[in-house]
């Protein structure tokens, strides 16, 4: 996708051939920022950095933050080497989003990338690129198609890395989740290791992030996990810690554990029907919001008499990219909002300003999901003190110290201090905001990527940041939770138990485009065109620009007959998504059936472009040139697609009629009897 290059940030000179170096960094709060000196010594100077993410992780299932339940041997273990912020918090509740606060240490509201599909402005400060700039090597291998640049659901992230490790694809119906949608930690840890053997023994510093997505649902862990935990989720963190511990093993025989700073953390936490959520994305409660922090600095780096292991104090994930430049020496740009943790870590006589005082930093979250997904309210909230502030059209407040799993809410009987609060996050919103990034839409494509995963893709476009006011969640929960496993099983190819879900969303939601595309969807992947038309003509009447539903519509028009209706809904598709492949074939087939032949070989060309392999295309255009009595220029497209497809009858019997125009008969006659070896299935 697209790369952007922040201006060249210039190195502090360092003093001196001998001693300790003494860098100035400045450090962000809420309200400005204040000069701190850190001695850093010239060994740990650009060590090397390895950030790991552990997505839809929660902080109770942690060993080194007191779960019993025996999950993190490995993580547990790394964090008796560094420091464990027990009290650490995300700023949203998805990955996209969470993603680039921590990789940029900005909040939301100041990135703008608060769904899907929002790019990363140029703008912005990016750790891979200020690290890339400081002459580190950088490398991604990211889980997870949501976090993949190319297929559009995270663009701009890429910036900065000379690798990237993602190129996933939607599932089909056929198709392994974990060879398309998802790769599993063990696939993911053993591509970066692969990528630290190559490096020579003289070589640069580096900047690894790995990304780990198996936690997230569907839970489905492997064997032996599957067997050894009851709960799925559970043997989804066991095998990410087991293959986390296989990078760590690495790590330690090749000596570049102990000279690293590691930093792992969660994105964000999943729930479990606590305040009626499933899953996550909808509300702030600490199920989704607390998370695990663990940070370990170069060895050489660790104060004396010794390094915290533990920290109380209340962070952000704004705090991690901060802390890591500060780590390297590196200036922390201006705009990074977040403040660096490494004054947390310190012992209580080696702290800079000589003083141990417990960090307890306002902890402000949002999320904008409920509206992007139904146009429902939008929930912010603010950790200060020892309350939890919940901003919605039903105001929260939650004393955290009594009440710690927010069960009480205080903010009918407290309404002086509920109003302070409240005017105290946004005051803090506003100060923290920036009209950096242009709002986005998602392009058809990416919301069909995003279905895979089974989130709502918002395609609001400008003004695509919601406000506080209209329907609270709160009140049409488990609406959202049915259309998250509504559109899950639609991925699954549950199509029947899909309806009955997506039908029940429509009854309480008659307005929702989005319900109405998924129940369309799932109508026509059951082949019954006539009940997904009408569905599908709704949901254009509901939002007319939504690509995702004028693509369906396509579908079932070409499907019922109906090519000449299809053809302009194709064709604004593509004039939306040109990167998409299957959009260019579907125009390509609308063409051929109205004799628009020569714009079909074009569309056709189009989609071999992008997919060099796609079956679809190369059928049909081998089958349209062998038509026009071209039969040797068809076979490169029907050979690739019984390549392809070798189970495909239609293939091989299409390859067998171009064999005959040419007079090759004993090719004729093999691909006929291949083509005989099973029926029919397309």
């Amino acid at each position: 996708m697209r790369f952007f290059r922040l201006l060249g940030i210039l190195l502090l000179a360092s003093g001196g051939c001998c001693g300790a170096q003494q860098v100035r960094i400045a450090h962000n709060t809420a309200a400005g920022r204040s000069a701190a000196l850190h001695t850093i010594p010239p060994s740990t100077q650009h060590p090397n950095v390895i950030l790991i993410t552990v997505d839809t992780t929660r902080a109770d299932r942690m060993g080194f933050l007191g779960s019993t339940r025996g999950l993190t041997p490995n993580l547990d273990a790394m964090a008796r080497d560094g420091t464990a912020f027990t009290r650490a918090y995300s700023h949203v509740p998805l990955t996209t989003a969470s993603h680039a606060t921590i990789l940029t240490g900005t909040y939301p509201q100041y990135n703008h990338v608060n769904d899907f599909g929002v790019p990363l402005a140029a703008g912005l400060p990016y750790l891979p690129d200020i690290l890339h700039e400081h002459g580190y090597r950088t490398a991604a291998f990211v889980g997870s198609l949501i976090l993949d640049p190319i297929a559009g659901t995270a663009p701009g992230f890429d910036r900065g890395f000379d690798v990237y490790d993602a190129g996933f694809r939607i599932k089909t119906a056929k198709d392994n989740r974990y060879d398309t949608v998802e790769r599993r930690a063990g696939v993911v840890v053993a591509h970066a290791l692969a990528w630290l053997k190559k490096r020579p023994a003289v070589a640069p510093p580096f900047f690894l992030w790995v990304h780990l997505y198996d936690p997230h649902d569907p839970y489905d862990p492997p064997e032996p996990y599957k067997s050894k935990f009851a709960d799925p989720y559970d043997g989804e963190i066991a095998y990410a810690d087991a293959m986390l511990g296989k990078l760590f093993a690495a790590l330690k025989a090749t000596e570049l554990y102990q000279g690293s700073v590691i930093a792992m953390m969660a994105d964000h936490g999943e729930a479990f029907g606590e305040h009626g959520e499933r899953t996550h994305g909808m509300f702030l409660y600490d199920e989704t919001i607390h998370v695990p922090l663990l940070i370990k600095l170069p060895g050489s780096a660790v104060r004396t008499p010794k390094h915290k292991q533990k920290s109380e104090g209340r962070v952000g994930l704004v705090d991690v990219t901060p802390t890591i430049l500060e780590v390297t020496g590196i200036p922390i740009p201006k705009e990074i909002q977040g403040q660096s943790l490494l004054g947390a870590m310190q012992s209580e006589t080696a702290g800079a300003r000589g003083v141990d005082r417990p960090i307890d930093r306002p902890i402000y979250s949002e999320t904008d999901y409920p509206h992007r997904a139904f146009q429902w309210s939008s929930v912010r909230a603010l950790r200060t003190g020892k309350y939890l502030t919940i901003e919605a059209p039903k105001r929260e407040l939650y004393d955290q110290v009594s009440d710690p799993k927010a069960l009480n809410n205080l903010a009918p009987n407290s309404p002086a201090v509920t109003d302070t609060l409240v005017a105290e996050a946004e005051l803090f919103r506003q100060r923290t905001s920036a009209d950096l990034a242009a709002a986005a839409k998602l392009d058809p494509e990416q919301a069909e990527k995003l279905r895979a995963l089974g989130y709502v893709g918002g395609e609001s476009g400008p003004g695509h940041e919601g406000k506080i006011g209209g329907i609270d969640p709160k009140d049409r929960i488990e609406i959202a939770n049915l259309m998250h496993y509504g559109i899950l099983e639609v991925e699954q190819g549950e199509y029947e138990s899909a309806i009955r879900k997506l039908e029940r969303v429509i009854q309480s939601e008659p307005d929702s485009a989005i319900a109405h595309v998924q129940l369309g969807t799932a109508w026509t992947r059951l082949k019954d065109y006539e009940k997904a038309l009408p569905i599908l003509q709704k949901a254009i009447a509901l939002k007319a620009d939504s690509g995702l539903a004028q693509y369906e519509l396509g579908l079932a028009l070409f499907e019922t007959g109906n090519w000449k209706e299809a053809a302009p809904q194709f064709e604004q598709v593509v004039a939306r998504s040109p990167r998409w492949a299957d959009a260019h074939f579907s125009l390509a087939a609308v063409y051929a059936r109205i004799d628009r032949v020569p714009e079909a070989m074009e569309e056709l060309d189009k989609a071999l472009a992008l997919n060099s392999d796609h079956y679809r295309a190369n059928l049909l255009r081998g089958r349209l040139l062998s038509l026009l009595g071209k039969p040797l220029e068809s076979l490169p497209n029907l050979q690739k697609a019984v390549a392809v497809e070798r189970d495909s009858p239609e293939a091989h019997l299409f390859l067998a009629d171009a064999y005959a125009q040419l007079g090759r008969s004993a090719e004729e006659k093999m691909e006929r009897a291949r083509a005989e070896k099973k029926p029919a299935s397309r």
